[in-house]
């Protein structure tokens, strides 16, 4: 008798530079997420803190750190503080669509520029078109790119300011990777706005969590994701809720 799929074959990269922790050096365990049960893998990795990249899923497995958490919102649950609310308010205007998962030059011009503000030296600064589509278009799950844009004006489409490469998973939403005008001071905090955005789209599908990828306690850079509250985390003993004053 055939077995309905193969068990997935996992592989360890080379340590290289943390990018979080300076003076750590950070692997990965990962798999390819190929064939017709290619979803359902990725559901079932999600669920114990892999994230997706193009056709690999993967999770941190560094040796003697465990700092990498993986964190998820509960989305029927969430309410806004004040700060989010007037946030969301100050954005009420954006014009918010969801598109098949296809690179276009706008949103890798867009791109650019978010790097260029905020990751110059990263590990993505170097991307160019074919790495972009490469990233956009080669998902073998159930993939959008959700697009955030200023009011058009005399039927012309307003200019995209947001984007996010977003995963449907079977219990929640998975944030890809999500870019925005940095640049733009009369839209401080689109980044946080993508991500209420996110909430809500979750809870109106009925899904119970989105996924934000890694949380770092102690690393500014990530700080941001622990702030949509009830937050969980995912420990030894399954995913918990994170205490209210843990940042």
């Amino acid at each position: 008798m055939t077995a309905p799929f193969r068990f997935p074959r996992f592989f360890v990269t080379s340590p290289s530079p943390c990018p979080y922790l300076p003076g750590k050096q950070e692997r990965k365990v990962f798999t390819e997420l190929t064939g017709p049960h290619a979803a359902e893998l990725n559901d079932a990795l999600g669920r114990i803190g892999f994230r997706r990249s193009q056709g690999v899923a993967y999770r941190p497995s560094c040796a003697g750190c465990t700092a990498c958490v993986s964190v998820r919102v509960v989305t029927h649950d969430f309410v806004a503080n004040n700060t989010q609310r007037k946030l969301m308010r100050r954005n009420a205007d954006l014009e918010v669509s969801v598109c098949r998962p296809w690179a276009t030059d706008e949103q890798y011009q867009l791109l650019r520029r978010y790097l260029s503000a905020r990751h110059p030296t990263g590990g993505m600064a170097g991307m160019d078109e074919d790495d972009y589509a490469d990233m956009i278009e080669h998902s073998p799950v159930n993939s959008m790119i959700v697009e955030y844009r200023l009011p058009s004006i005399g039927g012309a489409r307003g200019k995209l300011i947001g984007a996010c490469l977003t995963d449907r998973q079977v219990d929640g939403l998975s944030m890809i990777y999500s870019f925005f005008d940095a640049e733009d001071e009369t839209r401080a905090g689109l980044g946080n706005v993508i991500i209420m955005d996110h909430i809500t789209r979750a809870r109106d599908l009925g899904l119970p969590y989105l996924y934000l990828g890694y949380w770092v306690k102690g690393s500014q850079r990530m700080a941001y994701k622990v702030r949509y509250r009830p937050i969980e985390v995912l420990g030894p003993a399954g995913w918990r809720p994170l205490p209210a004053n843990a940042e």
